[in-house]
């Protein structure tokens, strides 16, 4: 009776010991497993994800209020060469978020459609200021994209203008032997404006042209997940120009008083304007504008899959930026746009914005 006790407690002992040695190690294989599944996502995630592009890269700093960027021989005053896009912001301080069916109908009743552009070249000017909250919620891609690149055509096409009717009042000075005040202040609000404290003309010459409608389109996609970031919605921010001293949105993953924000603006035109500014005065895209000065002197037309090779610095994935912009342009055909002209505005189109 005593022995049979004593075997009785062995097997009890055996079988707990065998239990928590079960446990032990289903805990260590739970804990094994909760550790390595996000790193093995992640991993997945960077290597064999082949959807829509979204914005996970991280930006060189544009222009911040108190930090100088310097290029070379010249420091550049962020407040010269942003001024005139503080400016616009000032300006638009109470724009109206249209819904994302008032946008179309008004695309609708205007006659703005992408395939007529692709043929005819010709964009009607319809300058929204916000992206529809609803465009994050457009199932069919095709359409969320091509939605996308309606309301942001316009805007890149006008700043283009701007900068081609700048390009030429400046040819007109260049090829002057004797300018007037009036010319000669116009320069120097150059000068500032394009970060040129030498007043090298040919610096000026350089720095002072067009980002191609394609790249800009792509880069735009990139940047935002066609227009559905946070980013984008919440602050204008097409292109996720980072600062660490201006106004902007703090990323949701930063550490709290720590790390940069994305410029925020006011309307989407202001964005525009600071990513063509950025890409033609910063330091980091030096060898771009060379790439496109020697475009021109070659008579050639810009080229957006040649120049974006020249913007694997404004991301920290680089080379694999690049191509991931390339693939943007090819698979959504967007240099069809690079020769794309922006009807002059007219009064019934005005009425119906």
């Amino acid at each position: 009776m005593k022995l049979n006790k004593i075997k009785n407690l062995n097997l009890f002992r055996e079988e707990s010991l065998n239990n928590l040695v079960r446990i032990f190690l289903s805990s260590c294989l739970m804990i094994s497993f909760f550790y390595i599944t996000p790193i093995f996502l992640n991993f997945a995630k960077k290597n064999f994800n082949n959807k829509d592009f979204t914005n996970t890269s991280k930006k060189v700093l544009v222009y911040t209020l108190n930090n100088g960027s310097k290029e070379q021989d010249e420091e550049i005053n962020e407040n010269d060469v942003l001024f005139d896009i503080f400016s616009l912001n000032d300006l638009e301080t109470d724009s109206v978020r249209l819904t994302a069916s008032t946008i179309t109908q008004l695309f609708e009743d205007t006659g703005y459609n992408l395939s007529d552009v692709r043929k005819k070249k010709l964009v009607k000017p319809v300058a929204l200021t916000l992206l529809p909250d609803e465009i994050k919620m457009i199932e069919n891609t095709k359409k969320r994209k091509d939605f996308f690149i309606q309301i942001i055509l316009p805007l890149i096409i006008q700043e283009n203008n701007n900068i081609k009717l700048d390009r030429k009042t400046l040819f007109n000075i260049i090829n002057k032997s004797n300018n007037t005040p009036t010319e000669i202040k116009w320069l120097e609000k150059k000068y500032k404006q394009y970060g040129v404290k030498s007043k090298d003309l040919s610096t000026l010459k350089i720095r002072m042209d067009e980002i191609p409608t394609s790249l800009a389109i792509a880069q735009a996609a990139k940047e935002t997940g066609w227009g559905t970031s946070r980013f984008a919605l919440e602050g204008n921010a097409l292109f996720g120009q980072w600062t660490w001293s201006g106004e902007g949105l703090k990323p949701k993953d930063a550490e709290k008083g720590e790390g940069h924000k994305v410029m925020k603006f006011n309307v989407l035109q202001a964005s525009v304007r600071a990513y063509q500014r950025n890409l033609n005065t910063h330091s980091t895209y030096k060898e771009f504008r060379k790439a496109r000065a020697e475009l021109r002197d070659l008579n050639k037309p810009l080229d957006s899959m040649e120049l974006s090779k020249y913007l694997n610095k404004y991301a920290e994935t680089g080379k694999q930026y690049v191509e991931v912009l390339q693939k943007i342009i090819t698979q959504n055909k967007l240099q069809d746009f690079d020769d794309a002209k922006l009807l002059p505005s007219s009064i019934d189109l005005e009425s119906l914005i």
